[in-house]
Order: structure tokens, then sequence, then C-alpha cells
């Protein structure tokens, strides 16, 4: 095993615990990001590049057929393959936080559509379910097993928050251990289906969980209302035959107590545990070797990396697994100088680098750090917005115009605002309204005042009057405005002045035209 420090060179602030890394084909993937997506990089996933040790985020796009997207924090993720013979494979993300703290119950399929050099595409969609429908959670995990030919999401764990009924002003972000319930859930017909295990007696949360063919394994884990970590290992089994089909739990010996720990594969049937937590505020800082072989299971422990003295001393650390046998660590930045980071990140690598992409596919498991604060509102639960200026993806540098500093400026108007009183824009649900939208709604900026944005759609404007007022330059002003700017445009009105008809300047009953002079003096004497 090996340790190395790594320094990100730009977006540092967007990395906070809770994030989540998707690896395609050998490139690494960051989701989760701090605050809403600005316009510099509306997708809010960014392709994570290591070189020489210095990690930089690059935008990526989606496909126009795509969904929205919010920033997830400690939401399930796992790969899926259609087929255990198919050889590209999709992330499933279900459940976390948006940075409003609220929570999440849908389903989102994460696909590569194209790549080059310089730009990602992927195709994001939400997956509807039926039945019984898993409720809103973080911290729980989703695997997908594979059996008689056909492949099956299982979900279990995670914390949600307390029912309506029973929250009060005072702890209205207070959470709860879910159900101890299984979830089964098709991803081709989007049913679901609730299993009741009498083994499994705790809704436990940030656990570890690994995936084999027709097998999960759930490891470790926290449960909130005992506030222990049990040293449980279960082994669900998932048949299915042409009917219903068949789960059954199993309690094995020798489980261990963790929560919050990162999963790395580093073979066909070897994984490594890496970090977590053994008590409230203690680490782990021990690793474990998981051997998974003719369907049975072995725990031990393993040499341990060469922490540095930073690692050792902090109270918390946080990651995901980047796959190929490398985990993506941070801790807190040291207050006490003058100048210093929020986080620092280390990369480390339990395999060699030769590990093909086919090793990683079974690595199933929720490896966001545990919420340091469950009762009380994320640091970011304010809103964050898009910027004002607009940063085009055209061009050779369009990975480079993400600004850092954006982040200080969510008190100014965005996208993801209620922009007037009867603004029913729904950052949760909101789906594209005109055909030039994909993954922001389309906005209006009013000149009045000191200018405010609002919503295309909120000001009822057609679509061909949207694309008219955005080509163009000159100033508009919202619904609640435009009297203003029809006051700001009305001409000074003047009296008219009183000029005699052409036909009384003839002399009347001589039927002889008056001469140019004499028209001009009679006209001075008018006036």
């Amino acid at each position: 095993m090996s340790l190395q420090m790594v320094t990100v060179s730009n977006n540092i602030a967007l990395i906070q615990p809770g994030f989540s890394l998707m690896n395609f084909d050998g490139q690494v993937f960051f989701f989760g990001q701090k605050g809403w997506p600005k316009r510099s990089c509306p997708t809010g996933v960014f392709h994570l590049e290591v070189n020489h040790n210095h990690i930089k985020l690059k935008p990526t796009i989606f496909s126009k057929d795509s969904c929205y997207l919010p920033p997830l924090r400690y939401p399930a993720t796992c790969t899926f393959k259609g087929s255990l013979e198919s050889e590209k494979h999709q992330y499933i993300i279900h459940g976390g936080k948006t940075p409003n703290n609220e929570l999440s119950d849908k389903i989102y399929v994460m696909s590569v559509v194209s790549k080059n050099n310089k730009k990602v595409t992927f195709r994001c969609t939400e997956k509807d379910l039926v039945g019984d429908v898993p409720e809103a959670r973080y911290g729980h995990s989703i695997n997908v097993v594979y059996s008689r030919g056909k492949s099956m999401g299982v979900l279990f764990g995670g914390r949600s928050y307390m029912p309506f009924t029973h929250r009060t002003t005072e702890k209205w972000n207070s959470v709860a251990d879910c159900l101890p319930h299984v979830f089964l859930v098709d991803f081709e017909f989007g049913c679901a289906t609730s299993y009741i295990l009498p083994e499994l007696q705790d809704g436990l949360s940030f656990h570890v969980s690994i995936a084999k063919n027709d097998t999960i394994y759930i490891l470790g884990g926290h449960s909130l209302a005992n506030n222990i970590r049990p040293a449980n290992l279960y082994r669900i089994r998932v048949d299915l035959p042409l009917g219903s089909p068949a789960v059954n739990c199993t309690v094995l010996p020798g489980g261990i107590s963790v929560s919050s720990a990162i999963l790395t594969q580093t073979n066909n049937d070897e994984f490594v545990i890496v970090g977590g937590y053994q008590l409230e505020n203690q680490k782990r800082m021990i690793c474990n070797i998981i051997s998974l072989e003719e369907n049975k299971i072995e725990i031990r422990e393993m040499e341990t990396p060469d922490w540095t003295p930073d690692i050792k001393h902090s109270k918390i650390w946080f990651g995901s697994n980047m796959g190929n046998g490398t985990v993506f660590l941070g801790i807190p930045g040291d207050n006490k100088q003058v100048v210093s980071e929020a986080f620092y990140f280390y990369t480390l690598k339990c395999a060699e680098d030769d590990m093909n992409e086919e090793q990683t596919t079974f690595t199933n498991s929720q490896t966001s750090t545990e919420d340091p604060g469950d009762s009380t509102p994320f640091e970011d639960s304010e809103e964050f917005c898009f910027s004002a200026e607009a940063n085009s993806f055209d061009g050779d540098d369009e990975f480079d115009t993400y600004n850092e500093d954006d982040e200080e400026d969510e008190s100014e108007t965005g996208y993801w605002i209620t922009c007037c009183p009867t603004c029913d824009v729904d950052i949760n649900t909101w789906v594209p309204f005109y055909s030039t939208e994909l993954n922001k709604p389309a906005m209006i900026y009013c000149s009045h005042g000191d200018g405010h944005w609002v919503h295309a759609q909120c000001m009822d404007l057609a679509e061909r009057t949207l694309i008219h007022l955005s080509a163009g330059s000159n100033k508009y002003y919202c619904n609640e405005h435009v009297e203003i700017a029809r006051a700001l445009h009305t001409p000074q009105r003047f009296l008219p002045l009183k000029k005699p008809p052409m036909k009384s300047l003839h002399k009347k009953g001589s039927g002889k035209i008056l001469t140019p002079a004499k028209k001009s003096f009679l006209r001075r004497l008018f006036d």
C-alpha cells in the first residue's frame, strides 16, 4: 500500500464530505459537490484528472435527452450491467441529500454517451418506481445481483427524517434509522418490493456492502437508535426464478465493528476496507482484506500504510473509491496556519496499476463518510445559485472556465431562486419547459433598479419571445416592473401647433392664387 499526498489545483471548495466517485473505463468522475451547480458546470459532474499528484476538476456535459440531476451527497451508488457478459456498465444513484438539506427518493441512471480527450458526455435518466417505493434516505447501500440470467437491485439501510407528525421546529432536521427492510428493485420494469427478514433487526447506515453474483454481504454500520457499531456480518442471497424472487439472510461470524469505511477492489475475489470509525470520534486506522471464494467470506487484517501525522491526529476523514484498487481520502486542514486549505487530500493505492476494469465491476458499497452532524443543518444548507455570467463550453479551454470564487456570490441572483411571488419552479422536480433548456431553467434579467433574475417560465414567455430576447442586447423588464419600463420609454407629450388650413390662405372669391410672398406675409401675420 502506498500513500501519496495530492493537491487540487481548482474548485477545491466543491469537495466536501459526502461526495461520490464513478469510474468509467478507468476515468474517474466526481459527483456530489458542495452547493448547487453553477452555469460553468450545470451538470455538477466533473472529470477527476490526476497528473503527477495534481488533481484537476474538469466539467462534463449531459446529452440533450438527460434529466436534471441535483448534487446529492451521501447517496447510494453502484455499477450496473444488463448481464454479467456485458462490457459496458452504468451507475445507479439513489437517495442522498441536496444542498437544501432535503432527502431524495429518486433513482438516476448514469451512462457515458461519448467521450474524447477534451469532452465526456453523460446521459442521465430518472427511473420511476411503483410498488413498495423506498422512502427518501441517505447513508444506505444499493447493489445489483445476478441470478439465472436476470438482474435485480438490492437496497438496504440508511437514515431518513422523522415523519412530519413528529418533527418540531427545534428538531426539524432530526433523523432516524430506516426500517431494516430489504428492497428488490427491477430496473427494467421499475418495480420495487419490500422484504422483512427476521435476521435484520436494526436499520444500519454507513455500512459496507459487497455484491457478487447472487449474494450480498452487509458488514458493520451504525445503529442510530442504539448508538452502536455492531460487529455484524450478514449474507443476503437472492434467487430469481421465473416466479417470485426468493430472498434469505444468514448471520455469519467474523464481522468487524466499523462505519463509514471505504471499500475498493484489488482483484476478482479480493477487496480492501480502508478508513471509517470504530467509535463516535475515533477513526479506525486498521485496514482489512476481504476474500470471497467459493461462497465463503474471510476477513483479516493487513499491513497498514504509513499514515502521516496529519491523518493520525485528525478527528474526521472521508473519501471514496476511485476504482482500480485506489482510494481518495480527505482530512480537515490545519486551522493554526495563516493560510490553510479547508481539506488536504491523499490517494491510497492498495493494488498494482495493471488491474483491469473488469475486476472493478462488483465493487458496490456505500463509501461516503458518516454525517458529522445529523441533528443540525449542514454548513451548506443555504441555497447556492448560478453565477450571472455564462461561460460557453465551445473552444479549447472550455473545461477551465469554472471559477471557484463564484461560490461566494450565492447572495446574488441565480437560477434556483424564488423569482416572484407566483414562482413555482421546484429545484427537485424541475423539468425542461422550453426546448432550449437542458440542465437549468431559462432566465430573464430584469433591468429595474439593481437588476434581478426571473424565470422565463414564470413570465409566461413564449419560446419564440425568449429566443428573441436572448439574442438581443436591449434591456427588458419582468411582469412586475413592466409598467415602470413603459413609463420610462413613454415620450413626453407636447401640444400640437395650430396651423390654418391651406384653403384659408386663398383669397375668397377672387379665384386667384396668392403669390409666395403674400403667403409668407399671411403666415407671419397669423402666427
